[in-house]
């Protein structure tokens, strides 16, 4: 009870001497309100942006087993590039074909080109596959209808447009529906308009049979991946095996890769798991220099409020008591810089997940009031420990 009604008149007095200077309260938050902001945003940027890596892969589908040169995203100590690894071609394709438990084989061709309309020109991924590519990954017409093994054997020139793309072509996604696009001389006839599936890569995506890419976009005929669908969840390792296998025939086992996706997500949240801690580090600094700002102003005010001191352990106060006073307004400024720092935030993230898939989490919660609240404590100590060994005759000579 005793701790209770001490803590009561510690706030009661902290709170009266805020109201004095409304105005230098809030600037000496708003360092701390800064800092808060900065590591709970750059924290719910990493979260947004594993979020949205993670939805892109969710969105393959599930079972995928992903055939890709070098290392992929499974060698050594973390990622790897993907240059210097093998070619594959349809060879490896008709070679996989012969493996039990695979449900789709996809030969996956991925570049990226300008694609142009009667009167626009855009960026486009090209994404040239079979007729299995559609199921795999997920992708369903909304108008007109996907190319088909028939439009695959004879090298059809037709596409499927992404959502997003045959908007940006053509105004309306469903005005794309029989128009000829061209690219880089290639002209292809729009069959068919993908639903929106909220992957921006597949969304601006134009589709088109893998051996439509043989000649000006594909001269080599040689594939970026190669993807597989795999029936059962409980083969997947079995499957992986059969393709080592296979695929060690033509190639060095260092030029290749076979992946699924839980692999790559979990080197993704290695890497994300390194990027957050390096983004609380930079805003931490934001922190620091808040901190620095409530001892510079806390001992300012102590020199202001020495002869109140003076006066007060004249009447009695104790070492403890003065120590107290001023630990507690540090730790309060910075607690209420903290908490508004984080709502800001809070309400920054609302409004900007909209677009972006950016979270906080509790850590984040938990970080910004306990370090708020933290630096109050630390960065208080000096200019309370200064007041509180003032000389009561001298603290009320002073002038």
């Amino acid at each position: 009870m005793k701790l209770d009604k001490e803590l009561y008149l510690l706030l009661k007095s902290a709170f009266a001497d805020f109201r004095r200077d409304k105005i230098r309260t809030g600037l000496t938050s708003l360092g701390i309100m800064i800092g808060v902001f900065s590591v709970v945003i750059l924290i719910a940027l990493g979260l947004g942006l594993k979020n949205y890596i993670q939805q892109q892969f969710e969105s393959l589908g599930a079972n995928l087993v992903m055939i890709l040169p070098g290392s992929g995203f499974s060698g050594g100590n973390g990622p790897a590039g993907l240059a210097g690894g093998a070619e594959f071609d349809e060879k490896d394709v008709t070679n996989l074909r012969k493996l039990p438990n695979i449900k789709y084989i996809v030969p996956v061709y991925v570049r990226s080109a300008s694609v142009s309309s009667a009167d626009t020109q855009k960026k486009v991924t090209i994404m040239g596959g079979n007729e299995d590519i559609f199921p795999l990954i997920n992708i369903k017409a909304e108008s007109g209808e996907l190319w088909t093994k028939s439009d695959v054997d004879k090298k059809a020139k037709v596409a499927v447009l992404g959502n997003t793309i045959a908007g940006d072509l053509y105004g309306k996604p469903d005005n794309a529906l029989g128009k000829t696009i061209r690219i880089e001389g290639l002209r292809l006839k729009v069959i068919g308009v993908a639903k929106k599936i909220g992957n921006q890569e597949r969304d601006g995506a134009a589709f088109i049979p893998y051996t439509t890419t043989f000649g000006s976009l594909n001269p080599k005929k040689t594939f970026f991946a190669i993807y597989l669908g795999i029936a059962d969840q409980n083969v997947v390792n079995s499957v992986k095996a059969d393709v080592q296998k296979t695929l060690v025939k033509r190639y060095d086992k260092d030029r290749f890769s076979v992946t699924e996706q839980s692999e790559i997500l979990s080197s993704i949240n290695q890497i994300f798991a390194i990027i957050n801690l390096v983004l609380i580090a930079i805003g931490s600094i934001s922190l620091i220099v808040g901190g620095i700002g409530i001892m510079n102003i806390m001992y300012a005010t102590v020199t202001e409020r020495t002869r109140e001191v003076g006066i007060r352990r004249a009447l009695g106060a104790t070492t403890r008591d003065i120590l107290l006073q001023f630990l507690t307004e540090s730790t309060v400024l910075s607690l209420f810089g903290g908490i508004v720092g984080l709502m800001v935030a809070s309400l920054v993230v609302a409004i900007v997940r909209n677009w972006f898939p950016v979270a906080i989490n509790l850590f984040a919660v938990v970080l910004a009031i306990g370090v708020s609240s933290g630096i109050g404590i630390f960065f208080g100590v000096f200019p309370a420990k200064k007041a509180a060994d003032l000389s009561p005759m001298e603290a009320i000579r002073y002038e």
